[in-house]
């Protein structure tokens, strides 16, 4: 599977605008905007880096609006960043206590997942994310 991601992310980065690295940096950007706006209790900062589905799925898994149902969540406080893999239009990045997963959209980098934690070869578990 790595042969083939590999040969995607070169190709993505050659056809892309900006280089991988300011694409990882953009995104690194997002998590930790969303990280500290929830510590903040900055709930509409929060929702802003969220992705249209993950936003919905807020809503609806609280039955309130995602500034209020947000600041609810059992994110962690926003940590260092520790890496960060940019495949396409997909990022994963890897904080101090945390793992998030972004989607690229025409104004940017959106969250799709966060407070994630590794179960080794099965899926991330993540608190917050898109349906």
């Amino acid at each position: 599977m790595l042969k083939r991601i590999l040969p995607a992310m070169l190709l993505a980065g050659l056809a892309g605008c900006t280089s991988v690295g300011d694409r990882g940096d953009a995104a690194d950007d997002v998590a930790l905007r969303l990280l500290t706006a929830v510590e903040s209790d900055d709930g509409p900062a929060a929702c802003a880096t969220l992705a249209p589905d993950t936003l919905a799925e807020v809503e609806e898994a609280a039955g309130q609006p995602c500034d209020k149902a947000i600041l609810d969540e059992d994110l962690p406080s926003p940590g260092t960043v520790t890496g960060t893999d940019v495949y396409g239009q997909l990022a994963q990045v890897r904080l101090t206590g945390d793992t998030l997963f972004l989607a690229a959209f025409p104004g940017g980098w959106r969250v799709v997942a966060a407070g994630c934690t590794s179960r080794g070869d099965q899926p991330y578990n993540c608190t917050l994310q898109g349906g």
